[in-house]
């Protein structure tokens, strides 16, 4: 294997490429034949697992070091390193599309969650609660990163999300489409446990503190809260979501 040059500049990445790190996380994207591969680094112990996935794969060795030059200082990397192009998103009238032969299925919409490890956290929770697929608007949410990649464990690869440039608008097709679109507020009278469910739902949450916009919020159908105790005004954005999805997916 070509041996890693210690001297190179520092490497950047485009708009349309990115560093993702973590075992899960890069193990998934190898996987994953939408991903283009640019290069690998892994530390020598991590040889044995990528040739188990592919004895074609080619890597690059690299020590710590070099780990520490090319990622953020906070970084969680566990000897992995990709360097990939960013996965392409969805529209909205794609998971409308998916959703038409599922009678009983939910979306989730975020309106401005900005913290990419928290948007991983609630990708990973829509896998495990089989969301139909992620909505967030373009301008105001962050690109897919290693951080967001991370903290999804590699569940990424495998959840539909779609980005549109206007939430309301995109409301307004699943409304035509036939989902029921419910907000997520701390203050309203229903928990999303009484909820009937035998419909398709889109859950809309908001960023924390601010909650959701005025208008994405006039442009619900009904809002619901969480069911926890009156003492605690309200949970982490992620938490919050992954609590809400599990109570959706309950038949």
């Amino acid at each position: 294997m070509k041996k890693f040059n210690s001297l190179q500049k520092k490497e950047t990445t485009s708009k349309d490429q990115l560093i993702i790190y973590g075992r899960h996380a890069v193990l998934s994207a190898l996987k994953n034949p939408q991903r283009h591969i640019q290069k690998l680094l892994i530390t020598a112990e991590n040889r044995e697992e990528i040739e188990k996935i592919s004895p074609k794969i080619p890597y690059t060795i690299a020590d710590r070091k070099e780990f520490l030059r090319i990622l953020p200082q906070d970084a969680v990397h566990q000897g992995f390193a990709l360097y990939c192009n960013r996965l392409e998103t969805y529209d909205i009238q794609d998971l409308i599309t998916m959703a038409e032969n599922k009678p009983h299925c939910h979306i989730l919409i975020l309106d401005q969650v900005t913290d990419p490890q928290n948007i991983g956290a609630i990708i990973r929770s829509c896998a495990a609660f089989e969301t139909l697929g992620l909505v967030m608007q373009d301008k105001n949410s962050p690109l897919e990163s290693g951080a967001m990649d991370k903290a999804s464990a590699g569940t990424i690869e495998f959840v539909p999300i779609a980005r549109v440039t206007n939430l309301n608008r995109a409301i307004e097709k699943l409304k035509e489409a036939g989902f029921w679109i419910m907000g997520m507020d701390g203050y309203a009278k229903t928990t999303i446990d009484k909820i009937d469910k035998s419909s398709k739902i889109a859950i809309v949450m908001g960023s924390e503190g601010k909650g959701m916009r005025r208008l994405v919020e006039e442009n619900c159908d009904s809002s619901v809260k969480l069911p926890i105790s009156p003492n605690v005004e309200s949970l982490n954005v992620s938490t919050a979501a992954a609590i809400a999805l599990y109570e959706l997916s309950k038949k």
